[in-house]
């Protein structure tokens, strides 16, 4: 029988339960200090000895006795008979107090003259100046940074203790195969386990991953129990869904208690936790994105709490490019790209279906919606936490608008001159709303001709009030994808899958429709529309429909069969004072570049001859011309 989430446990009550519900383990360990970098201290750390343990000149002279030189002046120069040659670092003996530098001595014969007294102390580092042997160093508590150990380690601190706890990680699944094992057909690389241990490996704590386990309760009762007994958390993936072989809420049960079955959180529902011989048990969804979300949002702060290193946390306040819903009741957690376009910072929100991995490392932070809140409207202001370097913010690029792949091989070389782009598939009504919020540096456009631009009902309304220039990337084939060959003639003869309505590609079909003399309704699947030429190509490469509209770019990425039926040209169009960023200005001497144009003549899809081409709104033929390649901005 099928279980069902009869009750959710609210977010806050989750995380209380689970901080609360058992013992701190308190396990440390004694580390070498070249290995204790981002390490939490266990114990107060005590100077092992006085730094300087005597007293050291601190510049090039000779060292005194301060008293002799007492009334030392222009006029009444004082000769020295009892001093020390010394240079810096030098032990000063422990008859003298001060350190004349040598350019303010003049020698006569074997002695020494002075005319300015010196102070006691002058020029001296006296014993313990830096720390006296037993003072504290570091106290409980502290997180090792590298400049922490350079003084440990002057301090004779070679060992000391630190933070620690052994988890046990579990992969439960008949369809896991091992890191490394290519899957075959309804498997699936078993990589939860291996994302949570690298994540708390880098918190200080010892993760052990045991082997998968088969669906199987009386296994996975035998595996619970053994990380119960040698760990101080066990957490286990998969298996904790409400599907038919989820048998971990059973298994625990059996062996202990289970605390609660269901959160309400997404992504991250189905988690789970349990007690087992006195210790935490977290039941990870098998998704990879509701695995994210159940280990940084419970795992890490438990482990927090527990003493152990906290994850660095950035937070920005950032404007949403678009609306954003959201399930009353549910606290959500959405992957967002952020970009700073003039003195704004600006986030876009990634898919957020569960099994989509490349949401996370195509981000940079993600968003929390509270449970009260039914989503926000576009440029509402929020906060999103960073998943990366604040600083890369600043190098971050937010292209909202038709994707292709030839933005993957641009963001490449990108890339290399410190340039991060994010890109956010909108379509070209999308990308036109975007570049009117100006929520985005730039909107990837597919137009069939420059008066596409003056003539196509959806896009003209909005261009009037905006001064855009257009940044040809390359001209580009549109056509028919298919898994077997088609001809024009037989359109209606195979399932297809649609655009949606007013998109270039829905436009294109439907004008070769007309051209063949056929109504929408002989098509097969013409109501069956997807978001973007890209769910298009990747829909015909699973099975779902024999065919569609898309660019050849598109249908050679995924390996499909392409007759061309029309030309477009696919244009970066920005505001026109985008040109005065020097972000863009790299990025357009890229574009121009041998090498991306290289790129584009090895893939057979485009065609470069108007590449790198600016032009305004006003006309076909007007170039705006930026600084040459030669002068553009490397961001550092």
């Amino acid at each position: 029988m099928v279980k069902r989430y009869l009750s959710l446990v609210r977010f806050d009550q989750a995380l209380h339960l689970l901080k609360t519900s058992f013992a701190i383990p308190e396990r440390t360990e004694l580390v070498y200090v070249t290995r204790s970098l981002g390490r939490v201290v266990a114990e107060p750390v005590y100077a092992r000895y006085s730094v300087p343990e005597v007293s050291l000149a601190a510049m090039d002279g000779i060292a005194v006795k301060s008293r002799d030189t007492f009334g030392a002046s222009d006029q009444a120069p004082v000769t020295l008979n009892d001093f020390a040659r010394v240079n810096t670092g030098n032990i000063v003996p422990s008859r003298f107090d001060a350190v004349i530098m040598i350019e303010d001595t003049w020698e006569v014969e074997d002695k020494f003259q002075v005319r300015k007294a010196a102070r006691p102390w002058q020029h001296v580092r006296p014993a313990g100046e830096d720390i006296r042997e037993g003072r504290l160093v570091l106290p409980k508590g502290h997180q090792i940074r590298a400049f922490d150990i350079g003084a440990l380690a002057t301090y004779g601190i070679v060992k000391l203790k630190v933070n620690t706890v052994n988890v046990g990680i579990i992969p439960t699944g008949s369809e896991l195969v091992p890191l490394g094992v290519r899957p075959s057909p309804g498997q699936v690389v078993e990589s939860n386990t291996v994302m949570a241990q690298v994540l708390l490996d880098s918190m200080g704590a010892h993760c052990t991953r045991l082997p998968i386990v088969r669906d199987d309760p009386d296994l996975i009762e035998k595996a619970l129990r053994t990380a119960a007994q040698e760990n101080d958390l066990v957490i286990v993936s998969a298996g904790s869904s409400a599907g038919t072989r989820d048998y971990t809420a059973g298994a625990i049960a059996a062996i202990g208690e289970l605390l609660f079955h269901g959160v309400a959180v997404k992504p991250g529902k189905p988690m789970m936790l349990g007690k087992i011989y006195g210790k935490p048990v977290i039941g990870l969804p098998g998704y990879p994105l509701a695995a994210q979300s159940v280990l940084r949002e419970f795992a890490v702060p438990l482990l927090e709490y527990w003493g152990l290193a906290p994850l660095t946390k950035y937070s920005v306040k950032v404007k949403l490019a678009t609306p954003l819903s959201s399930d009353l009741g549910f606290d959500e957690f959405v992957p967002v790209s952020v970009g700073r376009i003039g003195t704004q910072y600006w986030g876009m929100a990634r898919s957020r279906g569960t099994v989509v991995q490349m949401s996370t490392v195509r981000s940079n932070g993600y968003t929390h919606i509270p449970a009260s809140v039914e989503g926000y409207d576009a440029e509402h202001e929020l906060k999103v936490y960073l998943t990366t370097d604040p600083a890369n913010i600043e190098r971050t690029l937010i292209f909202s608008g038709a994707i292709d792949p030839v933005l993957e091989e641009l963001g490449n070389i990108a890339h290399d001159q410190g340039l991060f782009i994010h890109t956010g598939s909108a379509g070209n009504t999308g990308a036109i709303l975007s570049l009117k919020r100006n929520s985005c540096h730039a909107a990837p456009m597919s137009l069939p001709a420059f008066s596409f631009l003056r003539d196509c009902r959806f896009i003209q309304p909005y261009l009037q009030s905006l001064d855009l220039v257009f940044v040809n990337i390359a001209t580009q084939e549109q056509g028919i994808a298919s898994a077997k060959e088609i001809s024009p003639n037989t359109l209606d003869a195979v399932c297809w899958i649609n655009s949606r309505k007013d998109t270039p590609a829905r436009i294109l079909f439907d004008s070769l429709l007309s051209s063949h003399n056929i109504t929408p309704s002989r098509i097969r699947g013409y109501g069956n529309e997807v978001a973007t030429p890209g769910t298009v190509a990747a829909a015909i490469r699973a099975g779902q429909a024999d065919a569609g509209i898309c660019s050849k770019g598109l249908a050679v990425s995924h390996d499909l069969m392409f007759l061309p039926v029309a030309q477009e040209q696919y244009e970066l169009v920005m505001r026109r004072e985008m040109l005065d960023d020097p972000r863009i200005v790299t990025l357009i001497s890229l574009i121009k570049s041998p090498e991306f144009r290289a790129h584009l003549d090895r893939t057979g899809a485009y065609c470069t001859t108007q590449t790198g081409r600016i032009r305004s709104i006003s006309s076909d033929n007007i170039e705006i011309e930026i600084p040459p390649a030669s002068n553009s901005l490397k961001i550092s």
